[in-house]
């Protein structure tokens, strides 16, 4: 795990604190998820309560309502943390998600944010971010690194520059990605409960709106504008 332990920051506040958190990690890795909750439980004010191996394991156990934030993974099997965050959100409106994944924060940040996470945060982060944002994420308050709120600020009055990916719609940009990890319309349309038809019409849109003709063209913009994490 790239998280640090407690002790290793020193620069931790000590303090007492005066209400526990309580937190289910949504991960699909059994490391991930031993090392997350290592490092939550040697805090003051948190603890996890729960664990959940995919999106509808999450589901299912977020209606035990006893947890106040949540720690979510995008990438897993069958339903995404996405589409299982845009339900959770559905099921309970004032629900506090902070997204912690692999994904680029540039190119997911806002997406997740639009969909009603409070936070986002890449899981190279150190402790001391983690901890900050779960406990801003608590508060009802929305956290992304100062990194992204830069990249956000430089662009606003260059919209002619964004690339055409940041014009899909997120069904559209679920798409390119899965299509990106070379996968075909068939098991595309099984992951995301779609019809084969409805995911070529998403195929069809995303290569009108991407200025692309072929499918091995969509796939390389996708590896060239590194929209998903080739290494999982």
């Amino acid at each position: 795990m790239p998280f640090r332990t407690w002790t290793d920051d020193q620069s931790l506040p000590m303090e007492v604190f005066s209400e526990m958190i309580n937190v289910i990690i949504v991960d699909d890795h059994p490391i991930v998820r031993r090392g997350l909750k290592s490092t939550l439980d040697e805090t003051p004010d948190i603890r996890v309560i729960d664990e959940a191996t995919d999106g509808a394991d999450f589901l299912e156990k977020a209606k035990k309502g006893t947890h106040d934030v949540v720690l979510l993974d995008l990438s897993m099997p069958g339903m995404s943390g996405f589409d299982a965050l845009k339900q959770h959100m559905l099921d309970f409106p004032k629900s506090k998600v902070l997204v912690l994944s692999t994904y680029p924060e540039k190119q997911y940040a806002v997406r997740c944010l639009r969909a009603g996470a409070l936070g986002f945060l890449t899981k190279d982060s150190a402790t001391t971010e983690l901890l900050s944002a779960i406990r801003k994420v608590y508060q009802g308050r929305k956290y992304v690194s100062a990194e992204l709120v830069e990249q956000i600020i430089d662009e606003v009055d260059v919209h002619a520059d964004r690339p055409l990916h940041e014009f899909l719609s997120d069904r559209e940009f679920q798409v390119i990605c899965y299509f990106g990890q070379g996968k075909n319309v068939k098991e595309i349309a099984e992951i995301l409960h779609l019809s084969i038809p409805t995911v070529s019409t998403y195929r069809a849109r995303i290569l009108d709106k991407l200025k692309l003709e072929t499918t091995a063209q969509l796939i390389v913009y996708v590896m060239e504008h590194k929209l998903i994490d080739i290494s999982r």
